[in-house]
């Protein structure tokens, strides 16, 4: 019987937890016990079985097998797990940072089988140095970079400071969060601020938007934000709550492909909270009328 510990229980979340507390309950213990942080005995154990539980969890579809079959998911007896392979090379994912490396070298007995390499989260949260020691070979530098929402959607051109230099990076209209871009000796990461109005779903972008009672069940035209700026939307007359309309076209350009997606704007129907005596009675005369 395996004597691994549960993954839920190193990262202290449970199995409902959603990829948002996942990550969270990830970056605080990974930084609590980062060796280069943590001198204790230990740490470096530690800081490996936190990152290869984040690595299961954070991936749906590890995390699916898991929950089936625990520890013997992975396990090459059991016709799981990585059989072998370079754990140093290739496309990894570690903690909230995707990127894609090749590295030679030392690997001081660490056998990461097919999780993450244990030294990257060091670079992203401080800013470079291998806390294991051992030569680490033809590394491609990898820098953040945080951008706003209406500048992942439209693109923006940015001049950055690489190595005292100055360096102006172009970024492609469509980026998502987390998203890695490659350039000539270099990798940037691409870390999004949210909008207070839009929420974003791939390529699709959601808004709620407020209206009159007397305009939803009247009708008519209001002026809804889109990131290419405002457009004038007809509401018909009886329109209810939570009514969904579509302007297709008006979301985020395809980064793969042509042509953009769809936003969506929710109506919600604002109540007024005082009324008038006029205004009173005219609703009861409505009422009854009805």
């Amino acid at each position: 019987m395996s004597t691994k510990r549960d993954y839920y229980e190193i990262l202290g979340v449970t199995k409902t937890a959603s990829a948002a507390e996942i990550k969270k309950a990830y970056r605080k213990l990974a930084l609590e016990w980062h060796p280069d942080r943590n001198k204790s005995a230990g740490a470096t154990d530690k800081f490996k079985e936190i990152t290869e539980s984040y690595e299961v969890l954070s991936n749906p579809q590890k995390k699916q097998s898991y929950d089936q079959f625990g520890h013997a998911a992975f396990d090459p007896r059991y016709g799981g797990g990585n059989a072998g392979g370079n754990p140093f090379a290739g496309t990894q994912r570690q903690g909230p940072f995707t990127y894609t490396y090749s590295s030679g070298g030392n690997t001081q007995g660490f056998d990461f089988s097919d999780f993450s390499d244990p030294f990257e989260i060091f670079e992203q949260f401080f800013g470079g140095g291998n806390p294991f020691g051992g030569a680490r070979a033809r590394r491609i530098p990898r820098y953040g970079l945080q951008i706003s929402f209406m500048e992942a959607a439209r693109g923006v051109t940015k001049t950055v400071m690489i190595d005292g230099q100055k360096r102006i990076i172009k970024i492609p209209a469509g980026v998502d969060e987390g998203q890695q871009i490659r350039f000539t000796d270099f990798y940037v990461t691409l870390e999004i601020e949210p909008d207070p109005r839009f929420k974003r779903d791939g390529t699709d972008i959601f808004l709620d938007e407020q209206i009159p009672l007397t305009m939803a069940i009247l009708g008519g035209t209001i002026e809804v934000p889109t990131i290419d700026g405002t457009v004038k939307l007809k509401i018909r007359p009886g329109t209810q709550p939570g009514t969904m309309l579509r302007l297709g076209g008006k979301g985020i350009k395809r980064l793969h492909g042509s042509g953009s997606g769809d936003e969506y704007v929710r109506l919600q129907i604002r109540i007024p909270e005082r009324l008038s005596r006029r205004q009173k009675e005219l609703l009861e005369e409505f009422e009854r009328e009805e």
